[in-house]
C-alpha cells in the first residue's frame, strides 16, 4: 500500500509495507548499518549515520542525489506490529533541500519542470 502524504504540499511520500518478519527483526534490518547496506547503501546517504531514531521504532537517514543537482532528502523509517502479526513498516520519503524553498512548496510543479 502507498499513499500520498497531503499535510506538506507534496513534498513527502509516505509508503506502508506489511510484512511477515517480526518488528525486531525489521528494527534490524533497518538500524544496523551492515544490514542496511543490503537495500539502502551507503554511497545513497549523505551520512552513514541515522540523524534521529527511537530505539524499535523509528530512524531517520539523510539522502543525497548522486547527480546534479544534488537535493538532499530525509527518509524515515517506522515499525510497528501489525494485530494480525508480522510488521507495518512505514517509509516516510521527504524532501528538505532548501533550494526548493523558492518553488514555494510545489514539488509538484517544480518536477514537472
Amino acid at each position: 500500500m502507498s499513499e500520498h502524504d497531503s499535510e506538506d504540499n507534496g513534498a513527502s511520500l509516505v509508503f506502508e509495507y506489511r510484512l511477515d518478519a517480526p518488528p525486531e527483526k525489521v528494527w534490524r534490518a533497518i538500524s544496523i548499518p551492515q544490514l542496511r547496506e543490503q537495500w539502502l547503501p551507503s554511497p545513497a546517504l549523505a551520512q552513514a549515520e541515522a540523524v534521529a531514531a527511537r530505539p524499535g521504532e523509528e530512524v531517520q537517514y539523510r539522502l543525497r542525489d548522486d547527480e546534479p543537482p544534488f537535493l538532499e532528502s530525509t527518509v524515515t523509517l517506522q515499525v510497528r506490529p501489525h494485530a494480525r502479526g508480522g510488521t507495518v513498516l512505514r517509509i516516510v520519503h521527504r524532501v528538505s533541500d532548501p533550494r526548493l524553498a523558492a518553488n514555494d512548496g510545489n514539488y509538484a510543479v517544480l518536477c514537472a519542470a
